[in-house]
């Protein structure tokens, strides 16, 4: 080997052993935060102390109101009034001194976020430094520890300790499972969900007409005598199993628009593993909703379909439908990535429904603290290793975002009062975790959320850019009050980006149970107003407080909306035999992994 050969030998392999050595140190701290940047949060937390360690006003306002706030504290401990906040409802946090331990911790509370608010912060660290005092606040709570908690000693006291036994007993069996859970465990070797699939929930009768590598399509059996012609796609975020909208049959939306005489299609997603590492987000808009959109055309001849996307399904149908209102535009001439990526015979788009689906993503919820360059980087190593971003760490990141009631408030009724968790669909859902392919993750991660691609009209699919002006179709899109996923002032700005019919609904409720709003269900409200094309915009705060509340689900005036929009009702078919690949749910939305 020559001199020079050597040379450029030994710089490669010692760039190999850097990046080694770096990528296990970043490894390491990352395992010691929970799979957070500490570098991110280092330098968020620098942010605020410096800029508050310059603030001598600041300092001394804050020194103000905590003196302002434990004096409103005592006062408050002794003349109890009505309390807004669930984890001290019980009448026994009235009673000193808890009612005096009460006030402090909400006193300190309040001190801390006007604390965390200092100027001269960048938007971003100062969401961080909010975000995590909110957390640490809601880990010191009283209610999470036994000695400071009135309503655990009463059950320990009138139970003569067994709630503490139990609750010590649950500890244990949550401590051993985790202990042995393994990544490589088979779906045989799982315990089984409490809501079997295709039994309790996924059982509204219908067949899989259509599979790919990506998505397996469902059409459902007609229920009724007649149905309107223009079928209904369903896109499904590809985050979870689809069948969030066809749970236990008395809360399945499925269900209910098969009932209300519609011919209903959803995509069922499959759960990708170490070897999909290299699908992108084309592959996820071409092969599987484009896709998906000409097989409903061909199974049911329709020359119009009505489209309705899930959260993040509802971005890609928003690509979607933009691509196709652009093919529309060029009437039908198309490119060569065109032709490629879209399948020439595409039906006509009746309608396009988002729920809680974002296309803007400036201002995207509490998701946004654990999305910056840094975070990304580890983010990315971490998907590296395996090929996917595993279930276990989506779902942590979405506890986490509302650990109050899903993390601290659960381990105080379970660990502290010995009652197990409550059993109903939903709950067992959640535990049917997906993954998602690495590349997929990181391009929208980093196209939507960093850099906000979509709405400033600079994301390209099949070759141009896309823009959701050009979206002709009368638009639905449903927001929810306390989502932290997609909040509904971000949703709302789908004003802004098209020209077209756009019906908004705000419904009472979360990301998932603002959603599944059944008919029936009690305490359920939503608002709905109509905007069409050349109206202007209007600050979501004046349209919330100027639209007036409808008592009931928001599934009625999405049906009554869709009605609307499609032709007179028709003979009921059956499900042709020739399109039949397997019965419904499956065979995709059945396979689980440990993480």
């Amino acid at each position: 080997m020559d001199k020079k050969a050597s040379f450029a030998y030994i710089p490669d392999a010692q760039a190999e052993a850097v990046s080694a050595l770096d990528d296990r140190v970043r490894a390491y701290l990352n395992s010691a935060t929970m799979g957070l940047s500490p570098v991110a949060l280092s330098l968020a937390t620098a942010d605020w102390a410096m800029h508050l360690a310059t603030a001598p006003g600041k300092q001394m306002t804050l020194a103000q109101r905590a003196l302002q706030l434990s004096q409103q504290a005592a006062q408050a401990s002794l003349q109890p009034s009505g309390e807004k906040d669930a984890r001290f409802k019980d009448p026994a946090w009235t009673q000193w001194p808890y009612s005096a331990i009460k006030e402090q911790f909400k006193a300190t509370d309040a001190w801390w976020r006007e604390a965390a608010q200092v100027e001269g912060m960048t938007r971003h660290h100062r969401h961080v430094i909010d975000f995590f005092a909110r957390q640490w606040m809601d880990a010191l709570a009283p209610s999470n520890w036994a000695a400071t908690n009135p309503e655990v000693l009463a059950k320990a006291k009138e139970t003569g300790g067994e709630s503490l036994r139990q609750g010590f007993q649950l500890f244990t069996q949550d401590a051993q499972a985790a202990r042995k859970a393994k990544t490589d465990t088979s779906a045989q070797e799982l315990e089984p969900l409490e809501y079997a699939v295709g039994k309790d929930v996924a059982c509204t009768p219908g067949k899989v007409v259509f599979r790919n590598a990506l998505i397996e399509l469902i059409q459902y059996a007609p229920s009724t005598d007649k149905v309107h012609p223009e079928p209904v796609l369903i896109v499904p975020s590809c985050i979870m199993k689809y069948y969030i909208l066809d749970l236990s049959p008395q809360n399945s939306m499925v269900k209910y628009l098969v009932g209300q005489g519609h011919t209903v299609f959803i995509i069922s997603w499959r759960n990708p593993d170490a070897s999909d590492r290299d699908l992108k987000m084309q592959d996820y808009l071409s092969t599987g909703v484009l896709e998906a959109m000409a097989a409903v055309k061909s199974r049911t001849g329709a020359p119009s379909i009505h489209t309705m996307g899930y959260c993040l399904g509802g971005t890609f149908l928003a690509i979607a439908a933009a691509t196709l209102g652009r093919l529309a535009r060029k009437q039908g001439e198309r490119s060569a990535k065109e032709k490629t990526l879209i399948p020439a015979d595409m039906p006509e788009l009746a309608s396009v429904i988002l729920l809680a689906a974002q296309t803007d993503f400036s201002e995207p919820g509490e998701l946004g603290v654990f999305i910056d360059e840094d975070q990304l980087v580890n983010l990315r190593q971490s998907m590296n290793d395996k090929g996917y971003l595993s279930g276990k760490q989506m779902g942590g990141s979405f506890q986490f975002m509302a650990s109050k009631d899903l993390i601290w408030s659960r381990n105080t009724r379970r660990y502290l009062m010995g009652e197990d968790d409550a059993s109903f669909d939903l709950m067992s859902w959640n535990a049917d975790q997906t993954r998602l392919p690495a590349r997929m993750h990181s391009e929208y991660l980093t196209s939507m959320f960093l850099n906000n691609t979509l709405a400033s009209g600079q994301y390209r699919f099949a070759g141009a850019t896309v823009a959701l002006m050009d979206i002709k179709a009368p638009m639905m899109v449903v927001g929810t009050t306390r989502d932290h996923v997609s909040p509904w002032k971000s949703v709302y700005k789908i004003h802004l980006q098209t020209d077209t019919h756009v019906t908004f609904v705000l419904a009472a409720g979360g990301h998932n149970a603002g959603i599944v709003s059944e008919p029936g269900r009690p305490r359920r409200s939503y608002q709905i107003a109509s905007v069409e094309d050349g109206q202007g915009w209007m600050d979501p705060d004046e349209w919330a407080a100027q639209t007036a509340v409808v008592q009931g689900s928001w599934w009625e005036a999405m049906n009554a909306w869709v009605k609307a929009r499609s032709g007179n009702a028709t003979k009921a078919k059956p499900i042709k035999a020739e399109h039949v690949v397997c019965d419904a749910p499956g065979e995709y939305v059945m396979v689980r992994y440990a993480d």
